[in-house]
């Protein structure tokens, strides 16, 4: 019996209508437009609107396009993990609110917290229950709705994130395709440059906290980009050299949206062409856990069975980590 491996089956995605441009974010705070695209390369990123509209809302449209597209029944699905960092509440966790509004009867859910590296965390997690053979059909969600924890007086982080996610259902395969590799790191000591100062159990929200605006996400830009150029490039070549890969046996790599001269720092790490690197960080920004599915969603009736891709990404916390994929179909 040949080895069972968690392949890609179907693809789904989701951004909101909102389109926020960076024309309107120079009404906002003190930026303009050539800048933000100099120094990130994004021309406007999505936000979802309207009262009490949290995660949920952007993964039960990507579920159900998933299914949709593999041609099942939410109710086949065994297991949904969503990746995170804006759950709708503390808990329960978002998954389990999808599973219910999916109306995913047989599947149990949790959510993953990661930061930008969320999906790649999630992906190995879920393929780990492929691979035990007892679990046929996992779907691994990645997404966030970045406004909701954005203080959009703060021209250092406005301007980067957005709202949006996609995800991927996985099923067994025995013929060599879908996830062979994964490199996944973590260095607590990164949290000090990136990361929301209140609303955890170390400190609960209070009228103070809410004054000091310290419900956001604070980032210190110089020490995080240094941090992830070193480190997304790393574990991206890592995986190459483990897996006896050159850049003429890449067909994509993708990258994390972070910002654009950290995926081409990547890029040449691997000795990629541009033409190989998956990009839309120019129409929707940084959606954290949303950034690499949404590629694969981008991209996916330009990839072919068989196409090796590299992901790779780099998050707050730190988190960072590559995987290797063999394509397992066709564009339909």
């Amino acid at each position: 019996m040949n080895k069972i491996t968690a392949a890609i089956t179907a693809v789904g995605g989701y951004v909101p209508d909102y389109v926020l441009t960076n024309k309107e974010l120079e009404t906002i705070v003190d930026t303009t437009d050539e800048w933000i695209i100099t120094r990130t390369g994004i021309h406007e990123r999505r936000i979802l609107k309207g009262e009490g509209k949290g995660t949920s809302e952007l993964c039960v449209p990507i579920a159900l396009e998933v299914c949709r597209k593999r041609g099942i029944s939410p109710e086949e699905i065994d297991l949904l993990i969503v990746a995170t960092v804006t759950p709708d509440m503390v808990f329960p966790a978002t998954a389990n609110i999808v599973t219910d509004k999916i109306g995913a009867k047989n599947a149990f859910g949790f959510d993953i917290s990661a930061a930008c590296s969320g999906f790649l965390y999630a992906l190995d997690t879920g393929a780990r229950f492929i691979e035990s053979g007892k679990y046929k059909k996992v779907m691994v969600i990645g997404a966030d709705k970045m406004s909701s924890i954005i203080d959009y007086t703060d021209r250092t982080t406005c301007i980067i994130f957005g709202d949006g996610g996609a995800g991927v259902l996985l099923e067994p395969n025995e013929d060599g395709f879908g996830l062979l590799d994964s490199i996944l790191k973590s260095d607590g000591h990164g949290r000090e440059y990136l990361h929301m100062k209140a609303g955890g159990s170390a400190k609960p929200a209070t009228l103070e906290t809410v004054t000091a605006r310290e419900h956001y996400v604070y980032q210190e830009g110089k020490m995080v980009f240094k941090y992830a150029v070193a480190n997304m490039a790393d574990a991206a070549h890592d995986i190459m050299t483990r897996n006896h890969l050159t850049a003429n046996d890449i067909a994509w790599l993708v990258p994390h949206q972070a910002n654009k001269r950290i995926i081409d720092a990547t890029a040449q790490r691997m000795e990629l062409p541009e033409e190989k690197v998956m990009m839309n960080i120019q129409r929707y920004g940084n959606t954290t856990a949303g950034t690499i599915p949404l590629c694969l969603w981008d991209y996916e009736k330009q990839l072919k069975k068989g196409d090796n891709l590299v992901l790779a990404a780099f998050g707050g916390g730190f988190t960072w980590g590559a995987s290797y994929i063999k394509w397992a179909y066709d564009p339909k």
